[in-house]
């Protein structure tokens, strides 16, 4: 009877050692996971900053969707100008003499693609979806608008993921457990997002550790 005991322990023992260990084994995983996609989350938003940064120097405004953010990388292209100083002579009304006038001279040297100087090797066309696992995807949902500061409006745009798509497929204790934890190690809050609509800010909601 003892020796049945001693077995049924043991027994009960290697079982819950196995579920230790597979709880950690798993945490681990979902934290290895979780820092892939993100990563590429942020991949997907820096190029998407640096795109409605190009639509802005060009057009003066952010890009209201994908369709025209694509359509403005296809056929744009920046201004290639050379700064210079210069002078000129003005007659000066009050003195009654010619003066000498320094200014600054713009020469344009030329076009440069943005498809070819930016996103030569980036697929722009992409830039709505995070692809992860097996064929799935995860929305990135591009919006823009204006702010008004000083009475003057400016442009303003915002592209955000939601967390929870990107980690749809994975166990939703981890998930709810990601939504509700602050770290300043961590991108916080629910989604990951660059830019904002109430604010003139381009800046994402992830660390510095993103960043490197």
């Amino acid at each position: 009877m003892k020796i049945v005991i001693q077995l049924v322990l043991w027994v009960v023992i290697a079982f819950l050692g196995y579920k230790v260990y597979d709880s950690v084994n798993s945490s681990v995983k979902f934290q290895e996971i979780k820092q892939e996609r993100f990563a590429e989350a942020v991949s997907k938003l820096k190029n998407i900053r640096k795109a409605q940064g190009a639509y802005k120097t060009v057009t003066g405004k952010y890009a209201q969707n994908y369709e025209k953010l694509a359509q403005f990388i296809d056929t744009a292209k920046f201004t290639i100008k050379q700064q210079r100083d210069s002078s000129f002579i003005r007659f000066d009304k009050q003195l009654r003499i010619d003066r000498s006038v320094d200014t600054v001279v713009f020469d344009i040297l030329g076009y440069e693609s943005i498809k070819d100087s930016l996103f030569s090797e980036i697929n722009y066309r992409k830039f709505d979806v995070v692809e992860f696992g097996e064929g799935k995807t995860a929305e990135v949902k591009l919006s823009s608008g204006v702010v008004e500061k000083n009475e003057i409006l400016y442009p303003v745009y915002k592209a955000e993921i939601a967390k929870k798509d990107l980690l749809a497929d994975q166990n939703p204790v981890y998930i709810d457990q990601e939504l509700k934890a602050k770290s300043l190690e961590e991108i916080n809050g629910t989604d990951i997002f660059v830019g904002s609509l109430e604010e003139i800010n381009t800046n994402g909601n992830w660390p510095i550790v993103y960043d490197k």
